[in-house]
């Protein structure tokens, strides 16, 4: 969600450049994180959508795509920033939004671990169950939506650890980073696509979550291969190729 679809990046940059320009004495983590926080949530309701998300997500919902959002941000932290902006967040269904303190994401394992892709898949695919139980109760010869697998799902991300966590779930991942760290990362793209930047190092851990979430996709819980063509770097969200992945859209 950071970085990816509103600019709150730009605000913890911001938060952290005030700060360290006007402390010129020594502070503890505490004192930092205590002032950091304050500067955030003045700035956080001032966050924008990135170039291209709203068309995105409004062309998206159009389609048969079923949209969830995953984002370490906590419950606190997300509703200062999104609140403002419920136009945007709107398209995600509120039972398809997993947020970064949930507590069916077992301590230390958010990103770059599957588990929270993992999750917000489960919350599709429980909307799916119980639309298919309500419809079959009432409708005969109701022919069932089939649930979604970890090989449909296509992984929004800014973050080199969110890319490695959309891999290590089994799915394929689009990566629109800040231009800072695509810098940062000139010449490695390609590990990063393929979730090999080495932040997770768990494999076994991964591959048990991948296991338990009945995932029977090509990964299992292991990151990607150089060039295999499951992960893609774009440098916006404007344009986007929605028929590389499959996505019908409607030409009006």
């Amino acid at each position: 969600m950071d970085g990816l679809l509103i600019n709150s990046e730009d605000i913890y940059s911001l938060a952290g450049a005030i700060f360290h320009a006007w402390a010129q004495l020594p502070l503890t983590n505490a004192e930092f994180l205590s002032q950091q926080s304050a500067l955030q949530r003045k700035h956080f309701p001032s966050t924008q959508a990135m170039p291209g998300v709203m068309s995105l997500l409004s062309t998206l919902s159009s389609t048969t795509t079923h949209l969830a959002l995953a984002t370490s941000s906590n419950a606190a932290n997300y509703g200062i920033k999104t609140e403002h902006l419920s136009s945007l967040f709107s398209y995600f269904p509120p039972s398809q939004k997993v947020l970064g303190d949930d507590p069916r994401i077992p301590k230390g394992k958010g990103k770059p671990a599957p588990d929270i892709y993992l999750l917000a898949m489960e919350t599709v695919n429980e909307g799916i169950r119980a639309r298919n139980a309500k419809a079959g109760d009432r409708t005969t010869g109701y022919e069932a939506e089939r649930e979604v697998t970890p090989e449909e799902c296509l992984v929004f991300e800014d973050s080199v650890p969110g890319v490695e966590a959309g891999r290590r779930a089994g799915m394929r991942v689009v990566w629109c980073p800040q231009p800072e760290l695509l810098e940062l990362y000139k010449g490695r793209e390609g590990e990063v696509l393929a979730g090999l930047t080495g932040a997770h190092k768990d494999d076994e851990v991964a591959e048990t979550a991948v296991k338990e979430a009945g995932v029977d996709g090509k990964v299992k819980g292991r990151p990607g291969e150089i060039d295999d063509g499951w992960g893609q770097l774009l440098e916006t969200l404007e344009d986007f190729p929605y028929g590389k992945y499959g996505i019908d859209v409607k030409q009006s």
